[in-house]
């Protein structure tokens, strides 16, 4: 599947308009959720095409994670319509979780296993088996860097490895979609530099869609980003166009205008963004 560009379809002038569903891999609209002392989203729409990767950015406590579990069927919406590679994950979260790798934050790994090891495990927990399930381990593990890694148990790898370790569960079923929520949350330099090339090389091949605070990793890798300000959705555009929309032309000033006006002023319960 090739590269879609942002808003190559379904963007006219500054209006968003509907796309085909099959051109869809994320839909959102009307997504609420409310907790006892707190809405959590209120009211937030959006759309992912196929192909491209999109960013979620906001403050702590916006709805970032809020809305990534909702996507994978983990937490029930309020209200609202929610698609994932064209399926209810309330409804349907069998088939959604068939299509889709979800990365936490603090992933749940066993840390007496060797790599190899869990991925064998993580696979036929999943449905692979045989020659099958030795092939795709074999195919993730040095797309992740953890060729030399294979044999380690998993206690005594660094928190970078460990993401990485993550990142190929996700990919041994070789998903639609992938689902990141603070993927380079606590790595050093050099591990966020690889991590950030195996977004890339990802990207050509599925939808991605995740959770950073990082504004220059956003800005560098994001063909799109989704804004969050207190559960509403406060922008939804490239990183260029927001900040060309600012005095300084930084995407930075234009994150932090967005976040610190309240959050009904940008995105009032009654406006459907996308």
């Amino acid at each position: 599947m090739g590269l879609i560009q942002p808003f190559a379809v379904g963007r006219v002038g500054a209006e968003y308009l509907p796309m085909a569903a099959t051109e869809l891999a994320i839909e959102v609209d009307g997504l609420t959720r409310r907790f006892p002392r707190c809405e959590a989203l209120g009211g937030v729409s959006f759309q992912v095409p196929r192909g491209e990767l999109t960013g979620i950015l906001g403050p702590n406590a916006s709805g970032k994670t809020t809305l990534l579990l909702i996507l994978t069927g983990l937490l029930v919406p309020t209200t609202g319509r929610v698609r994932v590679a064209g399926f209810d994950p309330t409804t349907q979260w069998l088939e959604v979780r068939r299509r889709i790798g979800f990365l936490p934050e603090n992933v749940p790994l066993y840390p007496e296993m060797r790599v190899q090891e869990y991925l064998a495990f993580r696979g036929r927990l999943k449905g692979l088996r045989g020659k099958r399930l030795a092939e795709r381990i074999r195919q993730v593990l040095e797309p992740c860097g953890l060729g030399e890694m294979a044999r380690r148990p998993i206690g005594t790898l660094s928190r970078g490895f460990r993401q990485r370790v993550g990142m190929a569960d996700c990919l041994l079923t070789e998903p639609e979609i992938l689902l990141l929520d603070e993927p380079l949350a606590g790595l050093d330099a050099g591990q966020t530099q690889r991590f950030h090339e195996m977004l890339r090389e990802q990207c050509g091949h599925r939808t991605i869609l995740f959770s950073t605070h990082v504004l220059a990793e956003a800005e560098q890798l994001c063909q799109r980003v989704l804004v969050l300000n207190g559960g509403r959705l406060a922008a939804n555009d490239t990183p260029a166009q927001l900040a060309a929309a600012t005095p300084t032309g930084s995407f930075t000033d234009a994150f932090l205008r967005l976040t610190t006006l309240p959050p009904r002023v940008q995105n009032p319960r009654g406006r459907s963004a996308r």
